[in-house]
């Protein structure tokens, strides 16, 4: 990539990961509200706006993010399979990902409960809190591996560079 286009890979990047880890703690502190609060209509709309933030917001920006780091990756010399934080990263990423496309399910389906029924005991759920907490840890694990950038080549990563050697000593 050109230094052009790679820094606005990165720039896209940065903001689709760092907006799907605020989408998250504001879905965490919904989740929170849905458990915790105890008047209805602050429940249902805590569970309404869940899943509005599900949709519109970390679903986007999961797959922005998974898309700009595969971009960052194969485009740059850090590369998708030669170091073990960037494949830790990207194993991850597709794993949040995952988890919360197959979650989108469940966070529906609460919504509907949420829209249609007056009884809203059975929301006093704790799977949102839960499965918000784990994901705040898992991008939250991710950034940090994006800049310590731990030490230690994957064997792919060791034999390109070895090759590179080769190929550039006379």
């Amino acid at each position: 990539m050109t230094p052009r286009l790679r820094k606005f890979a990165l720039t896209a990047h940065v903001i689709s990961s760092v907006g799907w880890l605020g989408a998250i703690a504001v879905f965490l502190a919904l989740a929170v509200a849905g458990l915790t609060v105890e008047d209805a209509q602050m429940v249902r709309a805590a569970y309404l706006a869940m899943e509005l933030t599900v949709w519109s917001v970390l679903v986007p920006l999961a797959l922005a993010s998974l898309l700009t780091g595969l971009v960052q990756s194969l485009g740059t010399t850090w590369g998708l399979f030669r170091h073990y934080w960037v494949l830790a990263k990207l194993l991850l990423t597709i794993v949040a990902t995952i988890v919360l496309l197959m979650y989108t399910q469940t966070i529906s389906y609460i919504a509907g409960i949420a829209a249609e029924s007056a009884d809203l005991r059975e929301l006093r759920n704790p799977s949102p809190v839960l499965h918000a907490g784990v994901a705040l840890l898992v991008l939250l694990a991710t950034t940090t591996l994006a800049v310590y950038k731990p030490r230690g080549m994957t064997r792919y990563g060791r034999r390109k560079q070895h090759e590179l050697r080769t190929v550039s000593q006379p």
